[in-house]
């Protein structure tokens, strides 16, 4: 169907992609930017599931770089490597919008080339990210459960910081149709406690200390006979390091899964990242949190409304099969595609 906002000028738009979750936000703004006629050209980073799901989703894009690691000189020689190919990819283009989801490769590319850029976010204490990114992106847009002081001491301005109400799951989940086949594709038995882990996010910067509780909470689920894991690993890393343990009832998916429908499906999610716990909020499946680095506005507003619970000791762990499934509240993407494209006015 045609937008309304068929006067809107055509826009040539460019999208960076650096994370797995990223291609989930950017999916539905994609389709619904290019329904509004505007032309839209996606690079992406060689990062965990990043390819697989733009793949997926069929999402034409352009490869440039990878994840460097966690080390801070492999981190910078990464910014200044991959900032220096994205000026080289999007010189001439004639871009007249560029956006991310804290990519500070195209936050400082996109401040090279004078080209306006809107960095999102929903974490405020990446220090490191966003001390680049808000700084040079000309609007910063984030859930409106993130205060706006903290970004402040970053060089984020009340005339740079823009808010949308609820999740950012709410919205790229609202066309969400779940699908059951999911649970065969992996070999699971839907009679069984079924859990989804999610690995901590140990290469990122905000979260650079090991995270104790994960392989004490997987080694109690895997001794359970009614309980099957689904664990969804960062990282090859991450992955051989389970592998290795041996658990019979550990199910790793080879490549990237509905991860959504899973979600879903399962009884219990248990994730020491971000976005696969607001996934499991909005599709309400009970939610543990292992984040142990310094927790945001937004998951302490999470659970003190009991929508999500801190796990401190695989012994606080409830295993029971979910009593009924359903999809909490959505919203309209054209919330998100009005404030970005407002930058380009």
């Amino acid at each position: 169907m045609k937008s309304s906002n068929s006067w809107e000028k055509k826009l040539r738009i460019w999208i960076d992609i650096t994370n797995t979750p990223h291609v989930l936000i950017f999916r539905p703004i994609i389709k619904a930017l290019k329904e509004r006629g505007h032309e839209v050209f996606v690079t992406a980073r060689e990062f965990a599931q990043t390819t697989q799901l733009l793949e997926r989703f069929g999402i034409e894009h352009t490869l440039i770089g990878k994840h460097q690691g966690k080390e801070i000189y492999r981190k910078i020689y990464g910014l200044i490597n991959r900032t220096s190919r994205l000026i080289g990819y999007a010189a001439g283009k004639k871009f007249n919008l560029a956006v991310s989801h804290g990519s500070n490769d195209c936050a400082l590319a996109s401040f090279f080339l004078r080209i306006p850029h809107v960095t999102m976010f929903d974490y405020e204490f990446a220090k490191a990210m966003h001390n680049i990114n808000l700084r040079v992106s000309s609007k910063v847009l984030i859930p409106d459960l993130i205060p706006s002081e903290p970004l402040y001491a970053y060089g984020g301005t009340d005339e740079k910081i823009d808010k949308y109400p609820g999740l950012k799951e709410e919205y790229y989940l609202a066309d969400f149709q779940p699908d059951e086949s999911v649970i065969s594709e992996i070999g699971l038995d839907i009679n069984k406690i079924i859990v989804v882990m999610r690995t901590p996010p140990d290469v990122a910067l905000y979260h650079r200390f090991h995270n104790p509780i994960f392989l004490d909470v997987l080694r109690r689920l895997a001794n359970r006979d009614d309980v099957e894991v689904v664990l969804l690993p960062r990282t090859p890393e991450q992955r051989e390091e389970v592998l290795r343990l041996g658990f019979k009832n550990v199910f790793i998916p080879e490549r990237a899964v509905d991860a959504q429908s899973l979600i879903y499906y399962s009884d219990l999610v248990i994730s020491a990242g971000g976005t696969m716990n607001r996934e499991a909020v909005a599709l309400k499946t009970p939610v543990y949190t292992l984040f142990s680095g310094k927790m945001g506005a937004i998951d302490r507003s999470l659970i003190a409304e009991g929508r999500m619970m801190k796990l401190d000791s695989p012994d606080q762990i409830e295993l029971k099969k979910k009593e009924a499934f359903g999809q909490g509240r959505v919203r309209s993407i054209n919330v998100l595609l009005d404030k970005i494209l407002e930058v380009a006015k």
